[in-house]
C-alpha cells in the first residue's frame, strides 16, 4: 500500500474513534518519515515535561544545579481528573503534607510518573520562559513553553467534581474556535504550551542521536522515558520482548498524546509522535486509546517495511 492510500485509511480510523490530530513516525537512521498532519500544532499538556527536564538536566550538567539539592514541595492540592492518567494526578500532586525532595528525584517523578507538583517544583528552578529559551538555544523551534502545570489542572478541574468529568469534556470541545483557538487559554494553541508531532519527533531524534545536547543529558532523559509508568496508550502496540518502548504521555480533557522511541532487537530505532484531540465528551475513552495506537503502529510498520 502506498503512503497516500494508507494515510487516507488511517484518517478514517481516527474519525471513527472521534479523533483528529498530528502523527509522525521517523526512522532515526535514514531520516525517512511518514505522518498525518505532522505540522498541526496542539496544546501539549504533560509533554511539556520533556523540554522542562531537558532544561533542568542541561543546567545540572553545566554545574548550575545540584541534583542532590532538596526542594520544599507544598501539597499539590489536585484531586479532580486532569493530567497524567484517567484516574487523576499522582505522586506529590496527591500529597496532604509538605515534602522535601531532591532535584534528581523531582525529575523522575515529573517525567516517569507525570507528577504535576514535581514538575512545578522544577519550573520554580527553571521558569517556563527559560525552558523556552533553552529549547531555542538548542535549535528546537516548534515547541512553545508558556506556563506551569498548575495552570493545566485549574483548566481541567475548575469547580467540577470527578463524576462530572464528562461535562468538563463537553465544555472543552464546545469552546474551541476556528484556527486552533479556544476560549480556555490552556487549550488555545497560541497561548498554551504547544507543539506538533514533527517538533516532538525532532526532540526525540536529538535525545537518541545527540549532536547539540550533551550525551549524558540525553542518556538520562532517555532512561526517565524508559521508566514511564503510563502504559495504556501506545505501549501495548510497541512494547514486547523484541522491542523497547520509551515514552512520555500527555492528557488534558479531550487531548490525548504520547511521544516515544521504539528500539528494535535488530538495531532499528523509530521515533513515534501522536498528538490527538477528541470530539467525544467522555473522560474514559479506551476506543480512542486503541485507535491512536493502531494508527501509530500502522505508520510505523509501513515505514519499516519500505
Amino acid at each position: 500500500m502506498n503512503s497516500v492510500r494508507l494515510v487516507a485509511e488511517l484518517r478514517g480510523v481516527l474519525a471513527d474513534a472521534g479523533l483528529a490530530g498530528s502523527f509522525l513516525v521517523r526512522d532515526l537512521a535514514s531520516g525517512e518519515q511518514v505522518g498525518i498532519d505532522a505540522d498541526r500544532v496542539l496544546p501539549v499538556a504533560s509533554l511539556v515535561k520533556l523540554p522542562l527536564a531537558l532544561a533542568v538536566l542541561q543546567r545540572r550538567h553545566a554545574g548550575l544545579l545540584d541534583g542532590a539539592e532538596a526542594i520544599d514541595v507544598l501539597p499539590g492540592g489536585e484531586r479532580a481528573p486532569g493530567d497524567g492518567s484517567a484516574s487523576g494526578p499522582v505522586g506529590l500532586s496527591r500529597f496532604s503534607h509538605p515534602a522535601r525532595v531532591a532535584v534528581d528525584d523531582l525529575l523522575y517523578l515529573s517525567v516517569s510518573m507525570s507528577d504535576n507538583a514535581a514538575a512545578d517544583a522544577l519550573f520554580g528552578l527553571v521558569p517556563p520562559r527559560d525552558v523556552h529559551g533553552a529549547l531555542r538555544d538548542a535549535g528546537f523551534e516548534g515547541i512553545a513553553v508558556r506556563h506551569r502545570m498548575r495552570d493545566l489542572s485549574d483548566a481541567a478541574a475548575g469547580s467540577l467534581t470527578p463524576h462530572r468529568a464528562g461535562l468538563a469534556h463537553a465544555l472543552a470541545i464546545g469552546a474551541s474556535t476556528p484556527g486552533q483557538g479556544h476560549q480556555v487559554a490552556q487549550l488555545d494553541a497560541s497561548r498554551a504550551n504547544a507543539g506538533s508531532a514533527r517538533a516532538f519527533a525532532d526532540l526525540l531524534h536529538e535525545l537518541w542521536q545527540p549532536t547539540r545536547v550533551p550525551p549524558e543529558v540525553a542518556e538520562r532523559l532517555r532512561l526517565l522515558m524508559r521508566e514511564n509508568v503510563f502504559r495504556q496508550r501506545l505501549a501495548p502496540d510497541f512494547a514486547s520482548d523484541a522491542e523497547t518502548w520509551s515514552s512520555k504521555t500527555g492528557t488534558l480533557l479531550n487531548l490525548r498524546h504520547e511521544v516515544g522511541v521504539v528500539e528494535h532487537e535488530d538495531g532499528d530505532m523509530l521515533a513515534v509522535a501522536a498528538l490527538t484531540e477528541s470530539r467525544v465528551p467522555a473522560a474514559a475513552q479506551p476506543a480512542a486509546e486503541a485507535a491512536m495506537a493502531r494508527v501509530a503502529r500502522a505508520l510505523h510498520d509501513h515505514l519499516r517495511g519500505r
